[in-house]
């Protein structure tokens, strides 16, 4: 049976890799960054995300494009927390996610 301990590092790996491939999707198209704005405006409006993490999100994609980046993949306290809210859903395509999460599975 896997330990608790070995399954959050797993599920953590899991996100990075997403979040990792989200990353080059936005390199190859930005204006992905306009759809997680708006997301990110609804949700805060609607009040389903914590206002700070709404607003900090925003401000990275407000920023430049390598802060964001380095966020999305950065393995801390403070990116791992912001991936729990990411504003990036649907930017993956379904045979990408399953790829990764069956990747997850069979590592270790």
């Amino acid at each position: 049976m896997e330990r608790h301990s070995d399954l959050r590092v797993r599920n953590e790996e899991r996100s990075i890799a997403l979040h990792q491939a989200v990353a080059d999707r936005l390199r190859e198209d930005p204006t992905l960054i306009g759809r997680a704005r708006g997301r990110i405006d609804t949700w805060l409006a609607e009040g389903r995300i914590h206002q700070l993490y709404g607003e900090t999100w925003q401000r990275l994609l407000s920023g430049p494009l390598d802060r964001l980046l380095a966020v999305l993949t950065h393995d801390d306290d403070h990116a791992r927390a912001l991936r729990q809210c990411s504003p990036f859903a649907g930017v993956l395509d379904p045979r990408t996610r399953w790829r990764i999460w069956r990747q997850g599975r069979t590592a270790k």
